[in-house]
């Protein structure tokens, strides 16, 4: 064998050359021949000696046709005659011609456009930062509402939150001011309560980023969250369950420390938060109560006390005239010679109703709760005030009504004042909670863990007067509230007293809520188709008040809205609760869909229909027409509906009470038609209280019953 490279002979590699020359001749439609396609890849020949060659033309530009004509082509075997071309052509100048015969257009080569894709959030935020800028330069709240409507996309309001708080951040008090405004009248009608929550909560995740571009962020959010909470657009619980989503040594858990400590927790919080980017007036609170002192002092030394009203006037902070009462009776009990002045002036601001009956009383109470503080620089502060109360009520500047509730002068209900402060203070937190979730066992709860029974008429007293400041909304849950009070917690005395003490101070509140006298009006005949009162309570709580006042007028035009044709569906559905439908037309649907039911209904279905009624308060119809109807029909199936109902949280607790109550008070009728109905009816009540539908206190009732 021959010792060349490879494993070929020299007389095998000879034939094989030989075969390569006739193959190359013979196939012309190849485009390159298997030697050419080794070598133009740099690979090696079976036989190490035979090696692709370096950039010679032999055997690669030349080809023979059939009839042996010899044909030079292009480089790397494209073009010429009797070639098909390039194995690939990657000729990138290749032109098509439209005018050419066999142009085919769907040979174009594809290009491809470059386009931006738009991120809908980011366009969202786009649209935001114009309606806000409008908003911060035309002071329309409809606009920027409606524009916000017309954008859409509520799922993403929590960001338009963030960035209207965040814009107003990095600008003046006036826009500050502005931003909170207009989230108040944006709330429940344009964005939903959760959305407000969630935009909080993603600013204050963003402090940190905030503090490096705002040196003071994190007090100026804390005071957007706090102003939040006393405008009753953020529950006071946020704070609470935000700050279980922080960590401690974030920025973010500082904002919620400092709004909580700084600002909500501060005596008068209310106020403090509200004026403290200057209110409608967009002047801050330090500059209003500098102007006050000096107008004041002023008015000391020349006695003018047209000049000292008109500028009063001037300030245009009506909401804040308790200060001027505030400082002018310290400045009485400060400099003794200047009493008759103060009240000279005082008198007359109140003639004039440059000062309202409630910013007096406001001023009187805001005194007097500071009277301990104040004895550390003036020591007869009590006793002067004491003596300055008479004075002012004697000569009219000053509601009898303050004597009441004043501690200093016998309170109403003969406790401890301190105790009476913090235990109001407790139960607006509470009721705020209870318009955020709706929750009427976790308010009742709230109440029992108080332990004041006793005040009860000054929670009815707060709860309706919160109500009457806010939305329908707000208004139907606190009627709904009190009729669950009213079974069990409340008495009959507590709902009395406590509409008795809205009514004495009906005046006061008419200079705040214009429609005031047509909103008791209302709750108080909602009491009465409630069943919360008695049509005969009516003239008690008339018979409580002063003759030819506003109380009493409001009285009356309870008694005629109870007087109308078909009172009780109106008054039902004076602030669109429930579905709309006539009591009749409810009652009627809860027999067919319980009767449905009995007669082998699905379960799944009766609560859907339940829920359909949309008529939380009248579920007490259900069990009570449920309940009737397990005694005719001996079919205790339709108890499995009510534990179905209950486990759901369709039916609480109260109306399952209020549900049973009615049932109870029938049983007498009852008996002639069902002569078991006693002790079917005892039976039934075992199983509730056993299933945890009823309170255990229920059980004493029913023995007087038997």
């Amino acid at each position: 064998m021959a010792t060349g490279e490879g494993f070929l002979t020299d007389g095998q590699r000879e034939m094989m050359k030989i075969a390569t020359q006739n193959a190359e001749n013979h196939i012309s439609s190849s485009p390159k021949s298997p030697s050419a396609l080794l070598s133009e890849h740099g690979v090696k020949a079976f036989g190490g000696g035979v090696k692709a060659p370096a950039g010679g033309n032999a055997g690669r530009q030349v080809r023979r046709t059939h009839s042996g004509k010899v044909v030079r082509i292009k480089k790397d075997g494209a073009g010429g005659k009797g070639t098909w071309g390039k194995l690939i052509d990657t000729d990138g100048d290749l032109q098509i011609d439209p005018k050419d015969p066999n142009y085919d257009s769907g040979e174009e080569p594809y290009e491809l456009v470059a386009t931006d894709v738009s991120d809908p959030l980011d366009e969202y935020k786009k649209s935001v930062v114009s309606i806000i800028e409008e908003y911060f330069s035309n002071d329309d709240i409809g606009v920027a509402a409606s524009d916000l409507r017309e954008l859409g996309s509520s799922e993403y309001h929590p960001y338009f939150v963030k960035k209207l708080i965040s814009m107003a951040m990095d600008r003046h008090d006036k826009e500050k001011e502005m931003a909170s405004v207009l989230l108040s009248a944006l709330y429940a009608d344009v964005i939903s309560a959760v959305r407000i929550s969630q935009g909080f909560f993603l600013l204050i995740e963003s402090a940190d980023d905030f503090v490096v571009d705002i040196p003071d962020a994190v007090d100026v959010l804390a005071l957007f969250v706090a102003r939040a909470v006393v405008d009753d657009i953020l529950p006071p619980a946020f704070l609470t369950r935000a700050k279980k989503s922080l960590t401690e040594s974030s920025k973010g858990h500082l904002v919620l420390q400092t709004a909580d400590k700084s600002y909500l927790s501060a005596p008068h919080h209310a106020e403090l938060v509200e004026k403290k980017w200057g209110g409608s007036t967009h002047v801050t609170v330090d500059e209003v109560r500098k102007k006050i002192a000096n107008l004041l002092k002023e008015y000391i030394e020349n006695g003018d006390t047209s000049e000292a009203c008109r500028c009063i006037r001037e300030l245009s902070v009506p909401f804040y005239h308790h200060e001027v009462v505030k400082r002018a009776l310290i400045l009485a009990m400060e400099v003794r010679t200047a009493e008759p002045l103060i009240s000279k002036l005082l008198m007359e601001a109140a003639e004039e109703g440059l000062i309202s009956s409630s910013q007096m009383f406001k001023g009187f109470a805001r005194l007097e709760e500071s009277l301990d503080d104040l004895a550390l620089d003036i020591p007869s502060a009590k006793t002067l005030f004491q003596s300055l109360v008479p004075k002012a009520i004697s000569e009219g500047w000053l509601d009898a009504s303050y004597c009441k509730a004043s501690a200093v002068n016998g309170d109403l209900f003969d406790g401890d004042h301190e105790k009476v402060m913090r235990y109001k203070k407790e139960i607006v937190t509470i009721i705020h909670e209870y318009f955020h979730s709706d929750d009427i066992p976790e308010l009742v709860q709230s109440l029992e863990d108080l332990g004041l029974p006793e005040y009860n008429p000054i929670f009815l007293k707060k709860l309706i007067t919160l109500a009457m400041d806010r939305k329908n909304r707000e208004k139907e849950m606190a009627s709904v509230l009190l009729s669950a009070l009213s079974i069990g917690f409340f008495s009959t005395d507590d709902v009395v007293n406590g509409f008795v003490l809205l009514l004495e101070s009906a005046e006061d509140t008419a200079l705040d809520i214009l429609d005031a006298s047509t909103e008791l009006a209302y709750f108080l005949a909602r009491a009465v188709i409630d069943e919360v009162l008695a049509p005969l309570n009516l003239d008690e709580i008339g018979a409580k008040l002063p003759p030819n006042c506003n109380g009493s007028e409001t009285v009356q035009m309870a008694r005629s809205l109870l007087a109308a044709r078909h009172a009780g569906e109106r008054i039902l559905r004076c602030w669109g609760g429930g579905s709309g439908w006539a009591v009749e037309d409810a009652k009627d649907k809860i027999s067919k869909l319980l009767e449905e039911y009995e007669s082998g209904g699905v379960i799944t279905e009766a609560i859907q229909c339940i829920r359909d009624l949309g008529m939380p308060f009248f579920n007490h119809e259900v069990v009570k027409k449920a309940l009737v109807m397990a005694m005719e029909k001996k079919n205790d199936r339709l108890l499995d509906l009510l534990q179905e109902s209950f486990n759901e949280g369709l039916i609480t607790t109260n109306q399952m009470t209020k549900g049973f109550t009615r049932v109870q008070d029938a049983l007498d009728d009852l008996a002639l038609d069902i002569p078991d109905a006693q002790e079917k009816f005892k039976s039934y009540v075992e199983q509730a209280k056993s299933n945890g539908w009823l309170l255990p206190s229920f059980g004493a009732p029913i023995q007087a019953a038997a």
